[in-house]
């Protein structure tokens, strides 16, 4: 008698090709997202710089730089549900990522001051307060955007696969990885307060001045930075769609399914999963590079471990596994945080707590399962 195959769920049953843009959406969810790409590009832009400020149509810049902090952490999210829903890898330390990419921007932030700083030096503020003469080593060359755009991506990326290296080498998953992936996190975030690192401590960059040589704080360069975080989370969107439905997201949906299996059909999983893990601190890195210019700060508070596991709670509500359903989260959870931090400050952690463990006791597969047994499909 022969064993069934093992791997059957690897291979893609026979059916009649498909273009690449079906593969990716159907017709409904193309039409969603080119209406998102309406609302990012079209209407938020006309409403924050065409409609009068008197008019009830008018966005203000408060809400505009609201949005795209909101983006930003959207992407996260989906960049977060790449590694957690279909390779099964729990990370708590993708707060990390997200600040490395914010002090990569901030380094270029700050050089940009120029002499507008409180002490009118070449030098930021807090080193000449600091009694600092010149800038450390690893500041060269930070006064160039196409320098700093690279540390964006590399600095998060050579981190996560050094990490991912050592850990997937020697078989490190499940609790123990995310409690490793913590303890990175929180390690980090006691280097980074410490004023020697050249990072200024736990006050971190702030007071930014302009970007490529325009002012930050005008109307046009909010909406321009707005516009291009919902850019990035699109194509996010897109790019981890079309890494999860090729053969590398079935390679991984096996090896989170039952990796022992798979290696022994071949595959060398630390391999994928270190692809993917790495590609998921770039992202998360490009979000922090995004997130910093709107809110005009960052510092090691960032890289809080509890800013890690909240990033997970916004996967969970939205639909671990979905990518659209994990930007959803994002953008449920944080603007209802932005409604009870401001109503009823003292109470939106218990808030959170709550809303995780109803999410878990009612709707198991998120909201993006909920809505998908709404509309009679199954919801995963």
């Amino acid at each position: 008698m022969v064993a069934p195959e093992p791997t059957a769920h690897l291979q893609r049953p026979a059916a009649a090709p498909a273009s690449s843009l079906a593969r990716l959406y159907g017709p409904g969810g193309w039409a969603a997202l080119g209406a998102f790409a309406l609302l990012l590009f079209v209407a938020v832009p006309l409403a924050a710089l065409a409609a009068p400020a008197g008019s009830a149509l008018h966005l203000s810049q408060y809400w505009v730089s609201l949005g795209g902090k909101i983006l930003c952490y959207a992407m996260v999210a989906v960049a977060m549900d790449m590694v957690w829903g279909y390779a099964g890898i729990l990370s708590l330390g993708h707060g990390l990522f997200f600040a490395l990419g914010g002090y990569a921007i901030g380094m270029y932030l700050m050089r940009q001051i120029g002499l507008d700083g409180v002490y009118h030096s070449r030098l930021p503020d807090f080193m000449v307060f600091l009694d600092w003469k010149a800038y450390p080593w690893y500041w060269s060359f930070t006064e160039h955007f196409w320098y700093a755009a690279a540390l964006v991506v590399l600095v998060p990326g050579l981190l996560a696969f050094v990490f991912g290296w050592f850990a997937f080498r020697s078989r490190i998953k499940g609790v123990y990885f995310s409690i490793i992936t913590q303890a990175l996190t929180y390690a980090a975030m006691l280097l980074f307060f410490r004023n020697e690192t050249g990072f200024g401590g736990n006050n971190g960059f702030t007071d930014f001045k302009r970007i490529l040589g325009i002012p930050i704080a005008t109307p046009q360069m909010r909406v321009a930075l707005f516009a291009l975080s919902g850019a990035a989370l699109v194509g996010t969107l897109l790019l981890e769609r079309w890494v999860v439905t090729s053969r590398l997201g079935r390679v991984l949906a096996a090896i989170r399914d039952a990796e022992q299996r798979v290696m022994f059909c071949g595959y060398d999983t630390a391999n994928y999963k270190l692809f993917v893990w790495t590609l998921s601190a770039v992202l998360c890195g490009v979000a922090g590079a995004l997130y910093v210019p709107q809110i005009g700060i960052i510092n090691p508070s960032e890289m809080s471990p509890a800013n890690s596991i909240e990033i997970a709670i916004w996967v969970a509500v939205g639909g671990r596994g979905t990518l659209v359903g994990a930007a959803l989260g994002a953008l449920l959870v944080n603007g209802a945080k932005s409604f009870f931090t401001q109503q009823f400050p003292d109470y939106w952690l218990y808030f959170l707590g709550l809303l995780f463990v109803l999410v878990t006791l009612l709707m198991p597969q998120g909201v993006a399962g909920a809505l998908r047994r709404l509309r009679g499909r199954p919801a995963s």
